[in-house]
């Protein structure tokens, strides 16, 4: 198990982690949850750049990274729901293209062939992380009633909504790119 797969498997833990925090009711839970989702998207990134720079490519990472990102996305976007951050049928619509694409992945790895994410997929994964991000900075900072609260909810009612477009118009479009270049696999 090289370093860039043991930093793969430590952004499920700190999945575990993240929702513990969140789902926590005291007055450092949100900002905790922010830290830690924000570790774990730099663990996303650094395995990423770890693989490629020292050549630790594995077929293990190809299946695994992609596997741990959902798991973090899916967790924190049905963790965000009770907070009103996102309605629930865009998370159902999110976590059923991450679903169709892993089910994809395992049918052409049944071939032999992984499918690697691509560049679609990884700006797509990018804006899930940044809209994720951008609700739980805003929840965190919240909590802080020092705070003028009337940014906090013009950027809940007016970019809130941007990033959630972007985000699902990248999610299905990448979906069905996905779908599309690996037809052969659903025949």
């Amino acid at each position: 198990m090289n370093l860039s797969n043991q930093l793969t498997l430590s952004r499920l833990f700190l999945t575990v982690l993240f929702v513990g925090a969140l789902t926590l009711a005291t007055s450092w839970s949100l900002p905790t949850a922010f830290f830690l989702f924000s570790l774990a998207t730099f663990t996303d990134w650094l395995d990423g750049f770890i693989a490629r720079r020292y050549q630790l490519c594995t077929n293990v990472g190809r299946l695994l990274d992609p596997l741990a990102d959902k798991v973090l996305v899916s967790a924190a976007f049905i963790c965000l729901i009770p907070f009103q951050a996102l309605p629930a049928w865009a998370v159902v619509i999110i976590i059923a293209r991450e679903l169709l694409i892993t089910g994809l992945r395992l049918l052409a790895c049944e071939k032999g062939v992984i499918i690697a994410s691509d560049r679609f997929g990884k700006h797509k994964t990018g804006w899930q992380f940044a809209t994720i991000l951008f609700y739980l900075l805003l929840l965190s900072v919240k909590q802080f009633s020092f705070l003028d609260p009337r940014w906090i909810l013009w950027s809940w009612d007016y970019l809130g909504p941007v990033l959630i477009g972007i985000t699902l118009l990248l999610t299905v479009a990448s979906g069905a790119s996905c779908l599309w270049k690996n037809r052969d696999f659903l025949k």
